[in-house]
């Protein structure tokens, strides 16, 4: 460990001697960024190309895909590199960089669920006035603040965070983490835990916001045909699962990097420090790939078109 108050590196400790396996670990997360990447930017372009889909929920949904792929390269690149290499030190920089990534996919994601949800409950709540109140020049406010509003919060974040005068340089885990940093300062972390306490507040109403949206949607449902409850449940479903998995993977991070997991294997604190920022990106084209059926009968009429002339 390294006792200077501002060392130049950060060293990556989760990272396991696993031999000529390593090898093998970085073809199979290779294969899940690649994946991740073609499927992300596929449906991006599926509803960019296909006019019928310029709809408010759909450029949403765009706004969600990006920030897959703004938070899978977030993580990515470095985690493949330091699979392969020897040395598991980060520059400060490009660590503060990494946290900066992964903290704001983590809130623009909440922030565009919450957004979906409140689109979804104007449309069923409150369908006369859907049009107005999703005009297109508020809904690209809500996109801009969606991003611009995490992006802010996380800057002062990082700022605190890097001001802080350290005693160590070692980070438990396989990639740079704020609250790691925080815990190897040597004292005045007030700021920082205030103002990390009131972001989490600030989450947890989003997640609250999205609660009462589909409580309402589901009242509404409850009390509508048979139809407009399997209307219903093919659009919001996945926005659910979607709200689950991920707030699930954050809860996983959260319970690893606060409280002693020393009974859980260190390949296993691993994956669930992992979980969040690998199988979100995954899951969300599934998702809605798969079940909404403007995206689906577009990709399948695509590739059909595509075979009959190839």
């Amino acid at each position: 460990m390294r006792n200077s108050s501002q060392a130049p590196v950060f060293v990556l400790e989760a990272f396991l001697d696993v031999g000529l396996l390593k090898y093998l670990v970085f073809a199979v997360i290779m294969s899940v960024y690649v994946v991740t990447l073609c499927c992300n930017v596929l449906l991006i372009l599926v509803i960019c190309v296909n006019r019928a889909l310029h709809q408010p929920m759909y450029l949403f949904l765009v706004s969600l895909f990006v920030n897959e792929l703004y938070g899978s390269s977030g993580l990515f690149p470095l985690l493949l590199v330091h699979i392969l290499s020897e040395s598991h030190a980060v520059p400060a920089p490009l660590c503060f960089l990494q946290i900066f990534v992964i903290y704001t996919y983590a809130n623009v994601e909440f922030c565009s669920l919450a957004l979906m949800s409140y689109d979804r409950y104007l449309a069923i709540c409150r369908p006369l006035q859907y049009r107005r109140l999703m005009a297109p020049c508020r809904m690209a406010v809500l996109v801009a603040l969606s991003w611009l509003y995490p992006a802010a919060t996380i800057a002062v974040l990082i700022a605190l965070s890097a001001s802080l005068r350290r005693c160590g340089n070692v980070i438990p885990k396989v990639y740079c983490d704020n609250y790691s940093v925080v815990k190897l300062a040597c004292a005045g972390t007030t700021a920082n835990n205030v103002y990390g306490a009131g972001c989490t507040a600030a989450t947890a109403g989003l997640v609250l916001s999205i609660v009462f949206s589909y409580a309402r949607i589901l009242q509404v449902c409850l009390s509508g045909s048979r139809r407009t409850r399997r209307k219903a449940a093919g659009t919001c479903g996945p926005h659910l699962a979607s709200l689950l998995n991920f707030s699930c993977g954050c809860f996983f991070e959260i319970a690893q990097s606060r409280f002693d997991m020393r009974h859980v294997s260190t390949a296993g604190r691993v994956v669930l420090s992992l979980y969040w920022l690998t199988c979100q990106p995954l899951l969300n084209p599934a998702l809605y790939g798969l079940n909404l059926t403007k995206v689906r009968v577009f990709c399948r009429t695509l590739v059909l078109h595509k075979m009959s002339h190839g």
